[in-house]
This record gives structure tokens, sequence and C-alpha cells, in this order.
């Protein structure tokens, strides 16, 4: 079993934010019966990113682990300081193309291996110029149209 070391990022997050943090916003002196009740919001860079600085997101351009949950459009979150073992899923670079598959390896064979039955494996063999990028450590899927609307490429006039 390999030990995987991880870089500890300069952000802390906001674990330390208390209840005596948020400020009511009754001027008089008396606070609303719910300000007892106040929680923090959800950070999602605490919650789904463990080292910033390596981190990275991508947007998937292809349906081939369409099996595995990962659609075309969906934003991948990539951390590069995790090490690509055999069963995780990775962006590699494989012959100057960047690909997405299930890194996969026995004793003496490497393969990326695809989750959809459309795609075959592709075989590392001696002379494939091949680097593991990072490993997939989230997939958000959007669902709501009219937010893939308003992600859209704005259309520069000239």
């Amino acid at each position: 079993m390999t030990n995987e070391v991880f870089q500890q990022a300069a952000y802390k997050g906001t674990k330390s934010f208390s209840q005596d943090d948020i400020q009511t916003a009754n001027a008089t002196g008396f606070g609303a019966a719910a300000d007892d009740y106040a929680e923090r919001g959800i950070d999602l860079n605490e919650q789904l990113i463990m080292n910033k600085p390596a981190t990275f997101f991508f947007k998937m351009n292809s349906d081939a682990m369409l099996d595995a949950g990962i659609h075309p459009g969906d934003v991948l979150i990539v951390d590069r300081s995790i090490k690509a073992t055999s069963g995780k899923i990775v962006v590699a670079a494989v012959d100057d193309e960047l690909l997405v598959r299930y890194f996969k390896h026995t004793m003496n064979s490497f393969w990326l291996e695809p989750a959809n039955k459309r795609f075959g494996n592709i075989a590392l063999q001696e002379f494939t110029s091949f680097r593991p990028w990072g490993v997939i450590t989230c997939v958000i899927h959007i669902i709501e149209p009219s937010l893939n609307a308003f992600n859209a490429p704005k259309k520069v006039r000239k």
C-alpha cells in the first residue's frame, strides 16, 4: 500500500467561524429571535478542495466516463497533489491529449480504462507519451438548464 503525501495549502477555510461572528441587522440593540439559530453558510472550497494551490477545474467534453456518472459538460475538480494509483479516475496527458479515464495497472502493464462500452482501453506501452496530470476528486453535474445558459460563453459584439 502506498503512502499518499499531501502538501498543505495556505487557505484554511472558514471552520473557525462561530455564532459570535454573525452581525445582526437590527441596529436597535434587540436581535431577532432567529439570531440564536443562525448557522454559517456552506463553503464549497472548504468542503470539496483539500489542497487549493494544486486544485483545478475542468469541463468534461466527452462521454467516455458516462457509466461512472461523469457526463459531457460536467465540471471536474482535479487535485494534482494526489498520487494516481490503480482504480482512481485521472486526467492524463496521452500523446499530447488530455483524457479522463480510470487508471489501471497490474505488475507490469498499465492502461487507461473508460466507463463507456463505446470506448476501448488505452494501453500505455513503452513508447506512449503518458503523464498523469491529476486525480478527479469531485464532479459537479448541473441539472438546471438556465444555469447552463448562464454559464455559456458570452458572444462579443464588434
